[in-house]
């Protein structure tokens, strides 16, 4: 259980619903959402994490939810449950199991599907983009990510108040650091110029060998570029090889509101990216930072602009809306707004045994 920061009798309960959580066998998967539970224990919010581990226990847990949610319920007594990610999970939780008001945040590939993967894949996300549509029309309240992903409903929510929430970063944790110390804690090379890039294994959505081709084209020059694959690393390391690099280099297909490039903005670090998700919205007026083509040459020629440029960006002062306690306090708003909707009353269990512990 994560513990309460206030008296259960004056603190609003949220039992958040998660199907990414870190873990002992995954530490880096769904930081974002730990960081966004920390930051409403952070405003007194009381918080409870349900983490439906999909990959251990394969896709038909969705269809069990049931015994866990009702246990759930009966001994938290939420106010508002909070599921934060789209697709067959929340369309099973506000079909069957809508025993308290319900608010859904939608990410991205919940409501944008995959387009590079298999048929059989396209096939699956395709009906995870349906159920993220129906479980917006049932869902209380509705949240996006960024602001592209409304036109992705289709008027599934239509007539509901839609907020625009993004994922918050720990202004804390990622801040300017010295860069030839981090590259030389990393063992990287003094004389190369750093390009990183953030690839979850096997995603062929990040497009991979577009930044690598991208790369390929940076190396006539004098000096050597280097592309190094952020993926599997401690999360207190994530900091570190932002830092330690010149550039982050996004390629993606598609994107709801990627944290990397707001984690680079809080590092200082310059963003080249295609235009996708909330990204052109995010580096807007930043000077240093560049959007190109989804063509290896365009975007190799706005690498050359960053390293001909040799600077760090200034642009901290503008991320204090995306801090993890004013997303919180965002947050907040909308569960206030929804708590008032009707409460199905359980019988008290004892013991919540499937409530994963925020780290």
């Amino acid at each position: 259980m994560f513990p309460a920061e206030k008296s259960r009798f004056t603190a609003m309960r949220i039992l958040a619903i998660t199907n990414i959580y870190p873990s002992a066998q995954a530490p880096s998967s769904g930081v974002f959402v730990r960081e966004q539970i920390k930051g409403l224990c952070a405003i007194g919010l009381d918080v409870r994490v349900l983490f439906i581990d999909r990959k251990r226990e394969g896709a038909l847990t969705y269809y069990r939810l049931g015994k866990k949610i009702t246990e759930a319920i009966a001994e938290f007594d939420p106010d508002v449950i909070h599921v934060m990610y789209g697709g067959v999970m929340a369309d099973q939780i506000l079909r069957r199991h809508h025993l308290r008001p319900v608010v859904v945040t939608f990410r991205g590939s919940d409501l944008l599907g995959e387009s590079l993967s298999g048929w059989t894949r396209k096939v699956i996300s395709q009906y995870g983009v349906y159920c993220s549509r129906r479980a917006a029309k049932l869902a209380d309240g509705v949240i996006v990510v960024a602001r592209h992903l409304i036109r992705a409903l289709k008027n599934s929510a239509d007539g509901k108040q839609i907020r625009v929430i993004p994922s918050g970063i720990d202004l804390e944790r990622f801040k300017p650091m010295d860069g030839l110390s981090c590259r030389e804690r990393l063992g990287w090379s003094r004389e190369s110029f750093h390009v990183l890039f953030v690839s979850s294994s096997g995603d062929s959505v990040k497009r991979p060998w577009l930044a690598r081709a991208a790369v390929a084209q940076m190396n006539n020059g004098d000096l050597p570029t280097e592309l190094h694959y952020m993926r599997g690393i401690p999360t207190a390391e994530v900091p570190l090889w932002i830092n330690a690099s010149d550039a982050v280099l996004l390629t993606s297909a598609h994107e709801g509101s990627p944290n990397i490039v707001k984690e680079a903005l809080a590092c200082g670090v310059p963003v080249v990216s295609v235009d996708v998700g909330d990204v052109a919205e995010r580096i807007d007026g930043i000077e240093g930072c560049h959007l190109a083509p989804a063509d290896a040459a365009a975007l190799a020629a706005k690498l050359r602009l960053v390293r001909q440029r040799g600077k760090r960006l200034d642009c901290r002062a503008r991320l204090g809306e995306l801090s993890i306690v004013r997303v919180a306090e965002q947050l907040k708003e909308c569960y206030e707004e929804v708590r008032t909707g009707g409460l199905v009353t359980l019988p008290k269990r004892v013991s919540l045994p499937a409530l994963c512990p925020a780290k």
